[in-house]
């Protein structure tokens, strides 16, 4: 990660961490950066599109949304680059666009299911997937005045002037095609399932609704009024309660929460359930498997999806793979590996035949293609899925490393992996923008985790690395 940009872009409270002035210096740059790209491919004699710099912009709903999408833009055709723009659209429909419509890259503005006043900008390259690190340097060196590139200091980039300034185009049609796209994706018809969604007043309020319905679905909708202040407030994916009382009380069939930029979904069955990201990808692997469509034979998570979804896909003989935690990472293997699906807890899921990102709306058409295909409720697919309790505790340290390569921390940790065989698990790791060091069991009762996290935890504190 970055000075600026972490795994999930450039994000921090508008006009605090993240301002207008960083919003324009990262359209100055890639306004120019990929324009200077196109005309050093046509001098060298290879095969580049010509013109200028297109690059798709979307944002989410939140009130500062607009200015910096104002300052990207600022910033874009002031360095020669055409700025297409989507307006209010879900992150996922972003990286479509850019992948299918021959973008130089995109951009999305969001801060995903942080509260309303942070706010990020989200990076992606033309085939729709997250930016490469090292275009990533270059625009936080720009941003710090130091940039080299294309072998030579740039202490200041060239403004474009008269026919070579960029425009702006209204590229709403880009949104709508990707609403066609995931109509397309409906195998089957919904009709007569009655279909909750909360659309966290986030940026899926205006397309989830219109895909299910043109899918045939009795479709109800809460949380789908922004206002520009109550994005992911008492909402989605991150406050599913509302959702689970909403489905019972109109007796669904099931329910879908997403977050504020819609590459997350959570489920409720129809006992007012949450089906979260582990339940969806052991789910979706089995329905792969019994079609015979499980190649390779490997479900993609991180080290923080549960225990029993692990125990889950051993009794039905599905491998899996565990990365870091980050959906970045998650992606890479699956591109590495040629594997189907993958994903996290929090429900950011990739289905890969369909998509290059997480996408909130596919992974419900997903759900809903499964429950529709074995003609069995969201509550039975779930049920061999058995959540092991967890316990997590974070301990402040004073040095990170340290603490994790304690010869005495390890050997506690060690100890516990022991007594707990087949039966659990333990994860020690660190932080990655914190001084702390998360200490987490899984084991078949809560008491048993609690009691391994207090031994792990009490040898770290005793051995002086507690702040």
């Amino acid at each position: 990660m970055g000075k600026y940009f972490g795994t999930d872009g450039f994000r921090g409270e508008a006009n605090c961490g993240l301002t207008a002035d960083h919003a324009y210096q990262v359209g100055r740059f890639l306004g120019w950066y990929y324009n200077e790209k196109r005309r050093r491919a046509s001098q060298e004699g290879l095969v580049a599109q010509e013109g200028p710099a297109r690059i798709v912009i979307g944002k989410d709903t939140r009130r500062s949304s607009y200015m910096f999408e104002y300052s990207l833009v600022g910033g874009l055709v002031a360095s020669g680059a055409d700025a297409y723009l989507l307006h209010v659209t879900t992150t996922p429909s972003v990286a479509y666009v850019a992948r299918v419509d021959g973008f130089d890259c995109g951009i999305m503005i969001s801060a995903s299911h942080n509260p309303y006043y942070d706010n990020g900008i989200k990076l992606i390259n033309g085939q729709g997937e997250k930016m490469d690190e090292e275009t990533i340097a270059l625009v936080e060196d720009y941003i710090d005045g130091k940039l080299h590139a294309f072998g030579q200091d740039w202490p200041a980039l060239p403004f474009a002037t008269r026919d070579a300034i960029g425009r702006t185009v209204d590229y709403v049609a880009g949104r709508n095609r990707y609403i066609g796209y995931l109509i397309s994706l409906g195998l089957y018809s919904f009709r007569g399932v009655k279909v909750g969604l909360d659309c966290a007043n986030g940026s899926s309020w205006n397309i989830a609704k219109a895909v299910f319905d043109a899918l045939g679905a009795s479709t109800y909708v809460i949380n789908a009024e922004p206002n520009g202040l109550n994005i992911n407030r008492d909402a989605g994916s991150t406050h599913i309660a509302g959702l689970q009382k909403f489905v019972v009380e109109k007796g669904l069939d099931v329910g879908f929460a997403y977050d504020g930029d819609a590459d997350r979904c959570l489920c409720v069955d129809e006992k007012g359930n949450v089906v979260d990201g582990d339940h969806i990808l052991y789910i979706y692997a089995c329905y792969m498997k019994q079609r015979g469509k499980m190649v390779p034979n490997t479900v993609v998570t991180t080290v923080m999806s549960n225990f029993g979804l692990y125990k889950a896909l051993d009794e039905q003989g599905i491998g899996y793979a565990k990365t870091k935690v980050g959906d970045k990472y998650v992606y890479e293997y699956m591109q590495q590996n040629g594997c189907r699906i993958g994903g996290e807890q929090s429900g950011h899921i990739i289905f890969s035949k369909y998509a290059s990102t997480g996408d909130g709306i596919l992974t419900s058409l997903k759900m809903m293609e499964v429950m529709l295909a074995e003609k069995k409720p969201l509550s039975q697919l779930a049920s061999p899925l058995k959540i092991y309790p967890q316990v997590l505790e974070n301990v402040r340290v004073t040095d990170k490393a340290a603490a994790q390569a304690d010869p005495d921390v390890r050997a506690a940790v060690a100890s516990v992996a022991e007594a707990l065989g087949d039966t659990g698990r333990i994860l020690v790791r660190e932080s990655g923008t914190e001084p702390v060091v998360r200490v987490m069991v899984e084991a078949p009762e809560h008491d048993i985790c609690r009691r391994y996290v207090d031994d792990v935890v009490a040898v770290i504190r005793s051995k002086g690395y507690a702040l």
